[in-house]
């Protein structure tokens, strides 16, 4: 998953500009390309959508899957360039859609978006319609033209993404020196002139490298740091070996307090990402920044945010994907009627408690959480509502002497997004009675194919 959105408007300071929301023109039909393909579960609003649909002000777009590294943890698989990605004519028309929408920033993620030729014109034509325009990267092959070139043309803040310290980090991105070449790419931002900020995946391997971490990325000159949680897509899935355990979570969290305090005291703005979460004791501590309200307010995806992959097709969130979150093709649809219209964009606006299962079912915030980040618990369980990657929840179970892990159960299927399947073991927390009695409970995963026999109506 990657870092976008908050860091980079805290960085401007600037109050985002209002834009009134006027009646569509008539938009240009681009050929269709192929049909949009079967969703595997129904996310339809069964209800009228009463009233105006929300504006979304942060717009993550991937605009290309070539990438100069080949992270173990890349949600979409990302190395080399879809055949049918967006040519340079038709980015520039989904930005003046993306503005016409009313988005106030877009955030290019890739892959690695300064490998495209027309990175530079697309960054200009965002910046020529008032958006603010940021990028997350991995800085491999960020050289110090690039980085001139691109902050003339308008990017404005640049998030790098660093996991650990430098042994972690190049075996999780995949190439030598990535570390390094991370680090110097910050530097390159900086004397170029725009903002920086760091992104960190917190995982099994990066977990105790985060304060180390913390006094490079200070050094170096970063504003703001967000953390987030490895999730179980794309490659990930491939490598359970990785992923942070829900147990850890206690321990997690007393780090993130330590984190939260040095950062306050190097001037660093610590921004935790929708996957790290709930309603432990630090959330206040953590969040007080980054939400009015002080915690948690449940799953932005077709709320305030809009995606797009680098063929066109439209979601709610980056690190969302496959054929359950496709909202559809903007070359067959544009942005304006997927964003009021599409069930997978409008599928959080309307999500219930009733959908919730398991632990997150009976859970005193469940109203307001809603199970937490669906990127965190899709691709875990098959089916979202059932997150297990909780503090508040760590905290509530380790009070009855309990305690949760993932489990593997079946392989990815290799393609983007993409997703394995785990099942939640529920376990005591004393080696000694686990040896004795074994698991308490488990959930088993969930997905809505008929042909699944991990079904929702039937999980064994």
């Amino acid at each position: 998953m990657l870092a976008y959105g908050p860091a980079a408007r805290h960085a401007e300071g600037e109050a985002r500009q209002e834009r009134t929301m006027g009646v569509d023109r008539l938009r240009h039909r681009l050929p269709v390309v192929g049909a949009l393909p079967e969703p595997t579960r129904d996310r339809r609003v069964e209800t009228p959508l009463w009233g105006p649909s929300p504006r979304p002000s942060l717009c993550v777009w991937e605009l290309t899957l070539a990438c100069d590294q080949e992270c173990l943890h890349c949600g979409p698989r990302a190395h080399v360039a879809r055949n049918d990605e967006l040519d340079t004519e038709e980015c520039l028309q989904v930005v003046s859609e993306l503005a016409e929408l009313g988005v106030g920033e877009v955030t290019l993620i890739g892959g690695e978006a300064y490998l495209r030729d027309d990175f530079i014109l697309i960054v200009r034509a965002i910046r020529n319609h008032g958006m603010q325009s940021t990028l997350t990267t991995g800085g491999y092959n960020l050289t110090e033209a690039r980085a001139r070139a691109m902050v003339d043309a308008g990017v404005q803040s640049v998030s790098v993404s660093i996991d650990g310290l430098s042994p972690c980090h190049d075996r999780l991105r995949g190439r030598p020196e990535s570390w390094t070449r991370a680090f110097a790419a910050l530097s390159r931002v900086r004397v170029a002139g725009a903002q920086i900020s760091a992104n960190t995946q917190i995982n099994a391997w990066t977990l105790h490298d985060l304060e180390p971490l913390l006094e490079h990325l200070a050094a170096a000159g970063i504003h703001a740091w967000q953390l987030q949680i490895t999730v179980a897509h794309g490659r990930a899935g491939d490598h359970p070996e990785i992923l942070l355990q829900p147990f850890a979570y206690p321990e997690l969290f007393d780090i993130l307090d330590r984190l939260a305090d040095r950062c306050r005291e190097l001037g660093v703005t610590l921004t935790p990402a929708n996957s790290l979460g709930y309603f432990g004791p630090y959330e206040f501590k953590l969040r007080h920044l980054q939400q009015g309200t002080g915690h948690y307010r449940g799953c932005t995806s077709g709320v305030t945010t809009i995606a797009l992959e680098s063929n066109g097709m439209v979601k709610g969130c980056p690190s969302l994907g496959g054929r359950n979150n496709l909202a559809g093709s903007w070359r067959e649809h544009g942005l304006r009627a997927l964003w009021d219209r599409s069930p997978e964009l409008t599928y959080m606006r309307h999500r219930t408690q009733g959908e919730l299962w398991g632990y997150c079912a009976t859970c005193h915030y469940a109203q307001i959480c809603k199970g937490g980040c669906t990127s965190v618990s899709e691709p875990l369980l098959g089916r979202p509502g059932n997150n297990p990657m909780c503090h508040h929840r760590s905290l509530e179970l380790a009070r009855q002497g309990l305690r949760e892990r993932v489990e593997w159960v079946r392989s990815a299927s290799g393609e983007a997004f993409d997703n394995g399947l785990f099942r939640i073991v529920r376990e005591y927390i004393d080696a000694e009675l686990r040896a004795r009695y074994g698991p308490v409970t488990i959930d088993e995963p969930r997905t809505a194919r008929a042909d699944d026999p991990f079904g929702p109506g039937s999980p064994v």
